[in-house]
């Protein structure tokens, strides 16, 4: 029998522990006839720097995919639960969004914002329509990081102030212009950042010095439990008020950066109350607020559309950008009219911003997301997966923390009996192993030893138990070994 055939009646899973079912998938891997692995390697090695890196010890090379799905160039499927860094939002080649692409294509690739498209008005008009009160401006640009970078400039014109704060272990982009902004240790060189940027101190209820409880059905052992505002908020915010006092010349706050959970950290959520406080203290300053919703955004978080919304606070700026296109490279700045009008000090325009191809894709997004009840899904199989996962955690010692809302959900790996980071030889043995059973899981967190589950939020409770029936089988492995 031919291998493509082959493929068809059977996935192949790792022999030995795997005893999992693999779910259904409608689609058949098309066959690979690309490069071999050591002519890629060898490109890699010549031609592109050293500093990308490969994600696990024995490099996937990924074919093709299909919704939560992802093959590789042998035919291997694997259940994807980082969704591309938390990109890919409806699904890995959504029919409709890809129809939407196509028609587009055959029509018009480009133009640029100096003159009018349909496509980018029906687009601007579908997003904005999704925001509470007068956030109805919207910049459309092509990164998280250019968002970002726009949305200080445009704090800064509107404030007339230059200072920016933001938390400890934050990311917010990569750009120079951001070194200063973005606070993970990882992402910073050994040179001077740019001026005018101060980072305030992590509200972490799992590692923070006052602890406290979050908006999470899993909470960290020993926490309080408030019905309100979490007690420990008013502490940390006393905190960020002291910095105000004493590092920030008094009024003189440009704008205050917060991710309404932090993903590159590892899922990490704030007590209670804390950024509403946050909000209204740095407001009195002078300054405003902006939402980072790269990877919070488009119903991650079940509850609500956006993550600042979990938190009952409107933000003055929002920036998006990764499910904002499905993996197609888009982002946006959303904010209000009397921002936006600030930005007519000097010229501005955006070559690839709102591309008629980017503009059809979001818009098709948003039509996804709304006609199959995404939003729903990660709220319902969110709630499945964790706890799930806090079962596991009774199990097995390593699992320090499990937290996070929705489909944007983190697991903390420790030492077992203390809460010293598992160090990252053994968070990859992990990862590598729950790739060769077919899960791909991404990692974070200032010591590199967090899971970081954020799937396509089309995935069901079926792939959750499949997920759930791996990691066991790992995490039983790895306590037998250590």
């Amino acid at each position: 029998m031919a291998k493509r055939e082959l493929f068809r009646l059977y996935q192949r899973i790792p022999r030995g522990l795997s005893t999992a079912v693999l779910p259904k998938c409608n689609v058949s891997p098309k066959e690979y006839c690309g490069p071999g692995i050591e002519k890629l390697n060898k490109l890699k090695s010549e031609n592109i720097s050293v500093v990308v890196k490969d994600f696990y010890r024995k490099p996937l090379v990924i074919h093709q995919g299909h919704m939560q799905w992802l093959f590789d160039h042998e035919g291997k499927r694997y259940l994807d639960l980082f969704a591309g860094i938390v990109t890919v939002s409806v699904g890995h080649c959504h029919p409709t969004v890809t129809a939407a692409l196509h028609q587009q294509i055959d029509t018009l690739w480009h133009t640029t914002s100096i003159y009018k498209h349909p496509k980018i008005y029906e687009y601007v008009e579908k997003l904005s329509a999704k925001f509470p009160g007068d956030l109805k401006v919207v910049y459309l640009v092509n990164s998280g990081s250019e968002a970002n970078d726009l949305a200080i400039l445009l704090a800064r014109a509107y404030t007339g102030n230059h200072d920016v704060i933001s938390l400890q272990s934050c990311y917010h982009g990569y750009a120079s212009s951001l070194l200063g902004l973005t606070a993970t240790q990882a992402y910073r060189y050994p040179m001077a950042a740019p001026s005018g940027f101060y980072h305030a101190m992590l509200p972490d209820p799992l590692r923070g010095i006052w602890g406290g409880c979050r908006d999470s059905f899993s909470q960290v052992p020993g926490a309080c439990s408030c019905p309100g505002d979490c007690v420990t908020s008013d502490k940390y915010i006393h905190q960020l008020n002291e910095l105000l006092e004493n590092s920030v010349p008094k009024g003189r706050i440009a704008a205050f950066f917060a991710e309404t959970i932090q993903g590159v950290n590892g899922a990490v959520q704030f007590p209670k109350g804390y950024l509403r406080k946050a909000r209204e203290l740095v407001k009195n300053y002078g300054g405003l607020y902006v939402a980072d919703e790269v990877q919070t955004g488009f119903g991650r978080t079940g509850d609500n559309f956006w993550g600042f919304q979990d938190h009952g606070i409107q933000p003055d700026i929002v920036t998006l950008a990764k499910g904002i296109g499905n993996g197609f490279p888009l982002a946006a700045v959303v904010t209000t009219k009397e921002v936006a009008d600030a930005h007519q000090k000097a010229s501005y325009f955006n070559t690839f911003g709102g591309n008629p191809l980017a503009a059809s894709v979001g818009k098709a997004v948003l039509d996804v997301i709304e006609e199959e009840n995404i939003q729903q899904n990660s709220k319902i199989v969110g709630k499945y997966f964790i706890e799930q996962l806090m079962e596991l955690q009774k199990s097995y010692p390593v699992i320090g923390d499990v937290r996070g809302k929705g489909l944007m959900l983190g697991v903390e790996l420790v030492r077992p009996g203390t809460k010293d980071p598992l160090d990252v030889e053994r968070v990859a043995d992990i990862l590598e192993m729950s790739k060769d059973l077919g899960v791909m899981i991404g990692r974070g967190g200032r010591w590199n030893n967090v899971l970081r589950i954020k799937p396509p939020m089309c995935i069901n409770k079926e792939d959750v138990d499949f997920a759930i029936s791996i990691m066991d089988k790992v995490f039983k492995v790895f306590h037998e070994k250590n």
